[in-house]
């Protein structure tokens, strides 16, 4: 917002690109991949009952503001209840960057292989990194576990009405999306001209063998598994887009493409 509200710059035809890390889930990538989203679901605007006093039946002690039961119907707009729970990217621009990003070969290590091999149910989570497609789970709490996993999976397939997939685990994005939409009110910036890129530092899933708990301590005393492999991959990733738009700014200034 003090970027945006800076006279100094005119910001209105402006690119944002977030690139940064992220937990994945395990049933989408592995470790170090990096992913586009077309949708940021904000998993902090919610009630919440504590699991060990929810009703029997009930997979999650979540529940959509505006409802009493999880996942209750019927739908409810991404802007509702005065909040915005649901900020959807321009998807002609996320395929845009997925296209020109999709085939490249992110690079592999020893480190990555061991941190995979922990995930032999997950297909996905044992290939080596690549640059998928995939939604955000935007939330203060950094969770573990095999059940906030399928809570995430619901709650993005709820509230996009089936139309976003889970794949990252975040923090920042529903703030940025919140304060693009705020800016592009005014005419300072365009919400349309953003792009989401997170890296895969660590799966959102304990290993095999392991219990969440055991998982958290993990990485809290090793640190996030594949934290400089996503870093790494998040910049050769995001640079090609940055080139594209900046070399051939007479065509993207005026047109998204």
């Amino acid at each position: 917002m003090g970027l945006g509200f800076d006279p100094r710059f005119d910001l209105s035809r402006a690119y944002w690109l977030v690139a940064a890390i992220a937990g994945v889930d395990p049933n989408k990538g592995s470790v170090g991949s990096t992913a586009w989203a077309k949708f940021i679901v904000d998993g902090d605007l919610s009630y919440q009952i504590d699991a060990r006093e929810i009703p029997a039946g009930w997979s999650t002690g979540y529940v959509p503001l505006g409802r009493s039961i999880p996942y209750q119907r019927p739908f409810q707009p991404f802007n509702s209840n005065g909040v915005q729970q649901v900020y959807q990217l321009d998807a002609s621009l996320a395929d845009f960057a997925f296209r020109l990003t999709a085939k490249v070969a992110l690079p592999d290590d020893t480190n990555l292989q061991q941190v995979r091999n922990g995930y032999p149910g997950f297909p996905n989570a044992l290939k080596p990194p690549f640059v998928l497609e995939g939604d955000e789970l935007a939330a203060d709490t950094f969770w573990f576990g095999d059940l906030l996993n399928s809570w995430a999976e619901n709650w993005i397939s709820y509230w996009t009405v089936g139309q976003g997939s889970f794949a990252t685990s975040a923090f920042e994005d529903a703030g940025v999306g919140q304060a693009l939409q705020f800016l592009s009110q005014v005419g300072r910036a365009d919400q349309n001209r953003l792009l989401v890129l997170r890296g895969a530092s660590d799966y959102t899933v304990q290993p095999q063998g392991e219990t969440p708990a055991q998982f958290l301590a993990t990485e809290n005393s090793g640190g996030l598994s594949g934290f400089q492999e996503a870093l790494n991959d998040l910049y050769q990733v995001g640079s090609i887009v940055v080139l594209k738009l900046s070399t051939n700014w007479n065509t993207y200034a005026n047109h998204i493409p």
